[in-house]
């Protein structure tokens, strides 16, 4: 004897119920058949049920992840020149301009520096030039024959040293007058500042790489996320076939909303996406570029990320309460025009805000039962169909 497959086991099951209803039902028929009027009034009337119809609208298709709020910009502060710290200039997470003055190092020494420097460079020019006026009377006595050429030469060649010696004392001002400009430590970026590590009086060294503070930027701010491989794919394909822009193209919009907010009210792109899909995790990094003039998103909060899937299209939508499930299936019951309950197996897409788009299994305008779905034994059972609440919803779609 073979064993029925679970789909048979289930046809069977449905007609045994059948069977045992439909004697129910006869037997009840029988005794009102008997001329009993108490029985033919304890006949029990269809039983109600609430019903709404599937309807197309026209939703915009989403995908939801989560992610974390990144500074643009973000710099480790060091020294450039060793000194004691003689003044810190700003309040601890203050917003600072570009080129603000953040740390004053003791630049006494770096001015002495400067100053013997500055007269190193005298010196050479001083030297320059009594070498290039040497050089200038052995030229003219030489075509008078009053110097030998050997002599020429040789002043010819000090004039030349002397001036290399002055480039070289010019580059010794320069780099003393940099390090004294090293000495005022400046916000290389506009953006927050953070604790300051090291405190008026401490001795700091360009060498040791001591990070003074850290600085992170404000507005614009990224938003870090990533999505799966098969998204991924998706989106890929609906790349290729135009219906989305390219995932290199910072036209793809997102909307992110942070964990105390409703909804998603900050508006961004995606402004980069990563060269490769991590083998490990089976996803790839995206990231969004977001404006914060407000200053509401934090580097370091997580975010609550909606990426658009693809352009607005038509769906066809029921009440995702009204889906049931038979192992892997999943069904719902619709009223016929005879007014019986009918099961209908579904392939569902994405839910829309507590509705659900359906992709195959139902046709616009199908009495789909919501509410009392428990009253129904087997299907084409007769029921009585009322009209259920159903509250509309924006048609925005997210993966489920």
């Amino acid at each position: 004897m073979s064993i029925p497959s679970p789909r048979g086991r289930d046809r069977l099951r449905t007609a045994l119920l059948s069977v045992a209803v439909a004697a129910v039902f006869a037997g009840l028929g029988g005794l009102t058949g008997c001329g009993s009027s108490a029985a033919d009034a304890a006949a029990p009337p269809p039983p109600e049920v609430g019903v709404v119809a599937a309807e197309v609208r026209e939703v915009q298709q989403w995908d939801e992840v989560n992610g974390r709020v990144e500074a643009v910009q973000h710099v480790e502060l060091r020294p450039r020149v060793s000194g004691y710290i003689d003044k810190v200039n700003y309040r601890e997470g203050q917003l600072v301009a570009q080129g603000d003055v953040l740390f004053q190092i003791d630049d006494r020494s770096y001015r002495a520096a400067l100053a013997e420097a500055e007269a190193a460079l005298a010196n050479a020019r001083a030297r320059a030039a009594v070498a290039r006026s040497e050089a200038a009377r052995a030229q003219k006595l030489v075509e008078l024959n009053a110097v030998s050429t050997e002599q020429n030469e040789q002043r010819r060649a000090a004039a030349a040293q002397a001036d290399a010696e002055v480039q070289a004392a010019q580059a010794a001002v320069d780099a003393a007058r940099l390090d004294l400009e090293f000495t005022r430590v400046r916000a290389p970026i506009a953006g927050r500042a953070g604790r300051a590590l090291v405190t008026a009086g401490n001795l700091v060294s360009a060498e040791s790489g001591v990070v003074l503070t850290t600085l992170v930027s404000v507005d614009p701010i990224h938003v870090h996320f990533d999505t799966d491989e098969a998204t991924f794919l998706r989106y890929a394909g609906l790349a290729r076939a135009g219906e989305r822009p390219s995932e290199r193209d910072a036209a793809v919009p997102v909307q992110v909303g942070l964990v105390n907010e409703e909804g998603f009210p900050h508006a961004g792109v995606v402004d980069f996406l990563d060269n490769r899909v991590d083998p490990a995790t089976g996803s790839i990094r995206a990231r969004a570029v977001l404006d914060n003039s407000d200053g509401s998103l934090t580097p370091g909060l997580f975010a609550r990320v909606r990426v658009l899937g693809r352009g607005a299209s038509e769906a066809l939508l029921i009440d995702d309460k009204a889906v049931l499930t038979d192992q892997d299936r999943k069904y719902v019951y619709v009223v016929d025009a005879e007014g019986r309950a009918q099961r209908r197996d579904v392939r569902l897409g994405r839910v829309v805000d507590g509705r659900r788009i359906v992709e195959d299994g139902l046709a616009a305008g199908d009495r789909v039962i919501v509410s009392g779905v428990q009253k129904v034994f087997f299907p084409g059972m007769p029921v009585q169909a009322v009209a259920a609440a159903d509250a509309d919803a924006p048609a925005v779609a997210r993966a489920d």
